[in-house]
């Protein structure tokens, strides 16, 4: 099917007579009376294949001439307009083509009105010659094909031509202000949470990048004072709410959900008092010693409440006595001794050893 030796006369019983061991062609079964009816035939159909075949060489060399004096004329014509084809086929302005003297540049420059009709008149001709080419009756040849399949090249490069002019580009992404102030940016469209864990010391950010994502395609850069990710070329930037230590924090991902965490330790902060203020004041371990012993040598007074001392209890001031009754302690009973009369034996005393 589609071979051009199809629109023969006699091409199925020629085909049925020579291929034997062929039980279908062309989606039909070729049956047992059809094969002896052609092979019967066979010498005068192979006749007029053959005939056929010379007469199709001939048309087909013909085609070829009318093709490629075609193409002679085109490129006359592009060299007639300054351009020539290059070795991919392409058009290219020539060189050597003499350029518009500078009065007539002048008046191009002055008259930009005429420009653009000139560009609305090319775009007609160019809508005008592709109708009257695809209204063209053409042989279904490869050279007719080619040709086709050149136009539409042609038309696709100019198409591109055009979207390139009316793309816009757009301007880059400003991350950090003039000043030298970091800016929040979420250019992924990411939800996000950030947290300051205090136990630990250290704030973490929780990014919902997408979860089957490869982590290839992930950026972390962790500055003091913010942190950046770029998410396939996105960026994502936050503005922290503390100093951080860059070389000790962390990134990974959460093997449930693919969110990427990212764990920033605090700079070590110490917080002290500050006299003659409530509030507290944060500072660094050095600045903290020093304040510490300077608290150390200072005396801490403790004052009484002056509202308490203006108004005395006077009615507090005597307080009555109860008499509570002493216990009597009971005489210890002396023993006299057998031995000496003159010694008394005190029971409280311990004896001597």
């Amino acid at each position: 099917m589609g071979n051009p030796c199809a629109d023969f006369d006699g091409y199925r019983q020629f085909v049925v007579a020579t291929l034997q061991q062929l039980k279908w062609l062309d989606g039909r079964e070729i049956e047992r009376s059809e094969r002896i009816q052609a092979l019967q035939d066979f010498p005068v159909v192979e006749q007029q294949i053959r005939e056929q075949e010379k007469a199709y060489c001939l048309k087909r060399a013909k085609d070829k001439e009318e093709t490629q004096r075609k193409l002679q004329e085109e490129e006359n014509k592009g060299e007639k307009e300054g351009r020539h084809t290059g070795f991919d086929g392409r058009w290219y302005t020539d060189i050597g083509a003499t350029l518009p003297s500078s009065e007539e540049s002048k008046d191009d420059v002055q008259a930009p009105e005429i420009q653009e009709g000139e560009c609305k008149k090319k775009k007609l001709d160019n809508g005008e010659d592709d109708l009257e080419f695809w209204n063209k009756p053409s042989l279904y040849t490869p050279e007719s094909r080619l040709e086709t399949l050149r136009h539409v090249e042609k038309q696709r490069k100019d198409q591109e031509k055009l979207s390139e002019k009316k793309k816009k580009v757009k301007p880059p992404r400003v991350l950090i202000s003039e000043n030298g102030r970091a800016l929040n940016v979420n250019e992924p469209k990411l939800d996000f949470s950030l947290r300051d864990d205090e136990k630990r010391n250290q704030i973490v950010l929780d990014l919902a990048v997408y979860r089957y994502m490869d982590t290839s395609l992930i950026d972390v850069d962790v500055q003091p004072t913010y942190v950046r990710v770029m998410v396939k070329g996105k960026p994502f930037q936050l503005v922290l709410p503390a100093e951080v230590k860059p070389d000790s924090s962390s990134a990974r991902r959460a093997q449930t959900t693919g969110h990427l965490v990212v764990y920033m330790p605090k700079v070590g902060e110490v917080i002290t008092g500050c006299q003659g203020t409530s509030k507290p004041v944060k500072s660094t371990p050095d600045g903290s010693r020093e304040q510490t012993h300077k608290r150390s040598q200072q005396m801490e007074r403790l004052e009484v409440d002056p509202s308490k001392r203006a108004f005395p209890d006077v009615a507090n001031i005597v307080q009555e006595k109860k008499h509570t009754p002493r216990r009597v302690q009971a005489e210890p009973i002396i023993i006299p001794s057998e031995e000496d009369p003159d010694f008394e034996d005190n029971p409280e005393v311990p004896p001597l050893i």
